[in-house]
């Protein structure tokens, strides 16, 4: 009985620690629950609390497509600029750059015996009459008197000042005259202006004395002196040479003794290898004489160039071109000579009338040659194709497409000008009225196909 007491208190106590156990486990299992729960309700409020900020995942949504569609579009670009064109007016021209020799119709004026240094009466680019001084030759006494003279034009100021001699119209007009000489020589920096302003202004003053001493009382110090200065004038002007204008034209002192070589009667023999043998520069300025001046043609000049372009080879003598000269100015001229150099280049004589004096300084200039400029609808050539000898594009408005006759004025390699054919041309070119009332006019703005298709051009 003992023993089995004991046994079943063994059994009990073993029953109650399982139990206990078991207790444990189901203790343990809620709690992993409880943790397992808590980890997964802290990632739902993380992905609830990223789906509240909406407006963050719309803007990257929008930057992504905007990504999307920039690359889309310069693919495209890249792959096919455009599909149509928007018809604008333009120009277009053919040039080239080339250098030029002038050659003018010049007088050379000189004294055969005399060389000693000129004083220049005539102002360079200055226009002369015939039988106008141009120029004088000094003297061997002519800085002793101009000296002699300096020194009475500083005793007479003196006298004047002194005196204070009354005659208002007369001297108010000089004194206004002189003002006016003193005005324009200040900040002017042209030599030949310079000496010019001071010439007239001794001459004034010389006239203000002449004045004064006229109305001196006779035999007065002022009216001797004054005098003395005439004396010494008179002396001055007989001693000197003066060189006349032989003909009318401009006066240039840039003498540089191929004024009878380069000469517009002598045009066939200017050829390519004559010219590049004168080895003259660029733009080099030709320098003046000290004793001897030129009367230059200013109604005409002449430009020889050497050329092995296609439109030189094409162009004929009567033609009429443009050139520009110094970078912008833009002068016509008309081809007047043509010599077939043996390289199979041409040498070209072309003439001007216009903006003569801006070459008076040189002999060999850069210019650039316009053989055609022409002016309207500015269209790429890829747009332009041709059926039965007539030219057309295709405008698309709106995806409607209509065909339009252009007639081609000028064409470069990329691009046309063109401009409506007339009712007449397109007759000439057997064309149908019923066919010409169908057809539209190009206007600015209008949006045409680069590449029209042959069926569209059926159409």
């Amino acid at each position: 009985m003992k023993n089995n007491k004991k046994k079943n208190s063994t059994d009990s106590k073993n029953v109650k620690k399982e139990n206990n156990n078991k207790k444990n486990n189901i203790r343990l299992i809620k709690r992993n629950n409880e943790i397992e729960m808590t980890k997964e309700s802290q990632e739902n409020v993380e992905k609830v609390k990223k789906i509240k900020n909406p407006k963050k995942i719309l803007l990257i949504l929008a930057v992504a497509i905007l990504v999307i569609y920039a690359i889309y579009a310069v693919f495209n670009l890249v792959k096919n600029p455009t599909d149509v064109f928007m018809v604008r007016t333009g120009n277009l021209s053919e040039e080239e750059t080339v250098n030029g020799y002038v050659v003018r119709e010049e007088n050379v004026i000189e004294s055969e015996s005399n060389k000693n240094e000129i004083v220049k009466i005539k102002a360079e680019g200055e226009k002369t009459a015939k039988g106008d001084s141009v120029f004088r030759y000094t003297s061997s006494v002519e800085k002793d008197i101009e000296k002699k003279i300096s020194e009475l034009d500083e005793k007479i100021q003196e006298v004047m000042t002194a005196e204070d001699t009354n005659f208002p119209t007369d001297k108010k007009l000089i004194e206004t005259q002189i003002e006016n000489e003193l005005n324009n020589l200040y900040g002017n920096n042209e030599l030949q202006n310079i000496k010019s302003y001071k010439k007239n202004i001794n001459m004034y003053i010389t006239k203000k004395a002449k004045i004064a001493g006229e109305l001196s009382p006779a035999g007065s110090y002022l009216k001797s002196l004054i005098a003395e200065r005439t004396e010494y004038e008179k002396q001055l002007n007989s001693t000197s040479e003066y060189i006349n204008s032989p003909v009318s034209g401009m006066v240039s002192y840039k003498v540089d003794g191929l004024e009878k070589v380069l000469t517009a009667s002598n045009l066939n023999n200017l050829n390519k290898e004559f010219l590049e043998k004168l080895n003259l520069r660029t733009g080099q300025a030709v320098a003046s004489s000290d004793n001897s001046a030129k009367i230059i043609n200013n109604y005409n000049s002449y430009i020889i160039f050497n050329s092995n372009s296609e439109e030189a080879k094409e162009t004929k003598v009567g033609n009429k071109i443009k050139i520009r000269i110094q970078n912008t100015i833009e002068v016509s001229a008309s081809v007047e000579n043509i010599i077939e150099e043996s390289d199979g280049s041409r040498t070209i004589a072309i003439k001007i009338q216009n903006y003569v004096e801006k070459l008076i300084s040189y002999r060999k200039i850069s210019l650039d040659v316009i053989w055609w400029s022409a002016t309207g609808f500015k269209i790429p050539n890829c747009a332009i194709k041709t059926i039965d000898n007539i030219t057309y594009v295709i405008r698309d408005r709106n995806g409607y497409l209509d065909k339009m006759a252009v007639k081609i004025l000028k064409s470069g390699k990329d691009y046309s000008i063109v401009k409506a054919y007339t009712r007449s041309e397109l007759l000439e070119l057997g064309l149908s009225s019923e066919k010409i009332s169908k057809l539209k006019t190009l206007t600015v703005y209008d949006e045409i196909l680069l590449e029209p298709t042959e069926k569209q051009l059926l159409q």
